[in-house]
């Protein structure tokens, strides 16, 4: 199997970053940004040690995961660790001159015993960091119309 493709992508949201992580932080909404997690049920206080059971979707496929908050730096960082898949999601926010850089990756070190064995399944690792690759950008983009549609920056 091939190693996992490093997916990170930095997208400038006309905003303060109080008014980013807003929406960043609140993880129970990030369905309503990311292409494949469909809901996002969060267990515990916000902040790290609290627990996100998330039901995701490829195509016909549909999956359950498991991840628990590892970073929790208000208006700075935000991350998770999917248990499934080893995979650590961070959002980083950086303000600068006209609002805030909000850079999201995924960090990889390798495809676990769960991605190998769900991987067929959903099509292939390899084509899904594809997916998840265009999916953080797009992540993103909703982030920002979100964030510049609210009027609050």
């Amino acid at each position: 199997m091939s190693e996992p493709a490093a997916i990170s992508a930095t997208v400038e949201m006309k905003a303060r970053p109080e008014a980013v992580w807003e929406v960043v932080s609140d993880l129970a909404r990030m369905p309503e940004f990311s292409p494949e997690l469909r809901r996002a049920f969060v267990v515990g206080r916000p902040g790290v040690g609290a627990n996100i059971i998330g039901i995701n979707r490829r195509k016909a496929v549909v999956w359950p995961t498991t991840s628990k908050v590892v970073r929790w730096e208000p208006g700075r960082a935000v991350a998770w660790k999917t248990r499934e898949s080893g995979a650590t999601w961070i959002y980083e926010l950086e303000p600068t001159a006209d609002g805030t850089a909000v850079t999201g990756r995924r960090v990889l070190p390798r495809f676990t015993l769960g991605t190998s064995l769900l991987g067929p399944v959903i099509g292939g690792a390899a084509g899904h960091d594809v997916e998840l690759a265009d999916g953080i950008r797009t992540t993103l983009e909703r982030i920002r119309s979100t964030v510049e549609g609210s009027g609050v920056r």
